[in-house]
Formats: structure tokens, sequence, C-alpha cells
């Protein structure tokens, strides 16, 4: 049995979505139990894996992080994270305030010795359908070459553990292939990868990025997070497109009748929902950050995720790895 904390308050839609969310995704299986932090009233389910426990504060998402995670001891993306660090839980999800997640995961769950800094990870849809991980998506504004190194070395032991890929590959985002191309954060991170033993295949350029012909892509945050939001938008406006010239004529709305399916594979592939959340790797314990407008289809994953995070070795490998860098 894994036990999950939920930070039911967090996200958009929350608390309906995210409650609804839990409850499909105890009921689809059976050896995951959920303590569901929240404020009075805001859990109307009934389940018996399901535990609610009250909180009596909410970080808001215009909440300052760090600010607010000290001051809101008692709010419940804070006691979804102290459940971790105390044992009670096996993982926690939250689709709330990134910046206090992440503050809450390195004052309340801890960093992992010898990691500098911990990052933001998440699985990008590919072509081919297995996603590729790309971080760091934003916890770190600015990075050495040192942090996007153990970037690499934490992404590839998160993936071989938890998404079962024996040898990932791993290329370094650049503006070019060229091995000399680049800044000095990616030039001086281009020898270290080189020289980690890692399946490094040199400098990836971002009009690659959904090819899926890697398994990780090793950025610092500021570009992560630019990269991260540039495809969701793109994604958003080709699929307006799309629907727009569906509907232009006639004509066209007989076509899209025809190829419903077809149009309803490429939308899955692009929809962040099917893909879980993104893990805060560094920390000392699992703690999975779910989209900010996670509904209930992508709570289900998120919890997916952080079950299988809970139970890979993942944290006690970035350990042994991280410790011997």
């Amino acid at each position: 049995m894994v036990k999950i904390a939920v930070d039911l308050m967090g996200g958009d839609n929350a608390p309906e979505e995210i409650e609804k969310g839990v409850l499909q995704a105890v009921e689809a299986d059976a050896d995951l139990e959920v303590l569901l932090f929240g404020l009075k009233g805001a859990y109307s389910g009934d389940h018996p894996r399901v535990e609610f426990i009250e909180v009596t504060e909410k970080i808001e998402s215009e909440d300052d992080p760090v600010r607010s995670v000290r001051r809101k001891k008692d709010s419940s993306l804070v006691r979804a994270c102290r459940a971790v660090k105390d044992g009670e839980a096996d993982a926690c999800v939250s689709a709330g305030n990134t910046g206090a997640l992440m503050s809450a995961g390195l004052f309340v769950v801890g960093r992992i010795k010898g990691v500098e800094r911990p990052a933001i990870a998440t699985l990008l849809p590919t072509t081919g359908k297995k996603g590729m991980m790309l971080l760091d998506m934003g916890a770190n504004a600015e990075n050495k070459p040192q942090h996007l190194y153990q970037f690499a070395v934490m992404a590839d032991l998160y993936m071989r553990e938890n998404e079962g890929r024996s040898n990932p590959t791993i290329g370094l985002v650049n503006n070019g292939s060229e091995a000399n191309k680049g800044s000095e954060l990616t030039k001086e991170t281009y020898k270290l990868l080189e020289e980690s033993g890692l399946n490094f295949t040199g400098n990836f350029e971002t009009r690659e990025i959904l090819s899926g012909k890697i398994d990780i892509a090793v950025t610092d945050g500021f570009t992560g997070n630019v990269i991260l939001k540039t495809i969701e938008g793109t994604a958003m406006s080709l699929m307006g497109e799309v629907k727009n010239a569906f509907l232009k004529n006639a004509k066209n709305k007989l076509a899209a009748l025809v190829l419903k399916k077809d149009v309803q594979s490429i939308r899955d592939l692009l929809d962040y929902r099917h893909y879980g959340g993104a893990p805060l790797l560094g920390l000392n314990g699992n703690v999975l950050k779910a989209h900010g407008s996670s509904d209930s289809v992508a709570i289900v994953s998120a919890l997916k995720q952080a079950k299988r995070m809970a139970e890979s070795d993942a944290i006690t490998k970035i350990k042994e790895r991280v410790g011997e860098a």
C-alpha cells in the first residue's frame, strides 16, 4: 500500500477537481491511500482509503513563496510536505504555488546532502509517445555548470528507476549542435557531461524537442521555463487553428467527423494531463508538482506518477551517486 499526501487547496480548479481526481485514483487502484489536506468543508467525498485532514490556512498563487511557507505552517501545501518529512506519507502532490512547493520542499522535506540545487523536471510529450524529460523547469533562474551536471545525473537515475529506461540518452540544450557553440555555461557543462560516463549525446537544439530522439534534455531554469511555456502556448494555438479550420464550412465539418479520432490522438499527444506532474529532484523525499490548471484527469495521472516515485529506488540511487560526485 502506498500513501500519498495531497494538497486539496492548490491549483486553479481546487478543491473540486482535486477531490474528483483523488476519488477516481483510489477507486482505480486498490493499493493507493490518500491523506487529503484541506480547509474545513472543502472535502465532500467519502472513501475508506481517503483520510481528510483539516487545516486552517491556504497558500495563494500570488503569495510570496518563502514567506508563505514560513508563516502559513498549517496550510494544506506545507502540511502535505510535512507528512512526507515525518514519514506519514510516501510522496506528496500539489497543483499549487510552484515557488512555495519548492520552498516547502527545501525547508520542510529537506535537500539530499551533496545536491547543490534541486530541479523541477517534467516529462514532455514527444511524437514517439514515450515522452522526454526536461529540466530545470524554473526552480533556478541562474545556474552553474556543476548544477546542470547534477541535473543530468538525477534525471538519468529517475528515468532508469521510474520510467524503466535502461540507458537514457542526454542532450544539453544549446543554440547549435557543435561542441564549441553556446555560452560559457553550456561550454563548461558540455565538458562535464562528456566526461561523466552518462549516455551524453551532445548539444541539443530545441527544434527537436518533441521528436523523441533523446530521453533527457538539460538546461538552466530560466531557459527551461521559457521552453515549457512556448510549447504549451504553441500547442494551444495550433489546436485552436485546427478547430477553426474544421468549423469553417459544411465541407470541413464533414471532414472533421471523418478525422475525429485522428485529431483526438493529436490532441492527446499534446495534452499535459496525461503526463503526470513535475518531480522536484534533489529533495530527500518524493514531491510532485501538478500543473496549476490541473483537472481530475491530470490529478489521476499525477497520483499514478507519485505512486511510481514512491515505489522506486530513485532517491536512494541519487544519494549514492551524488555522494560519489
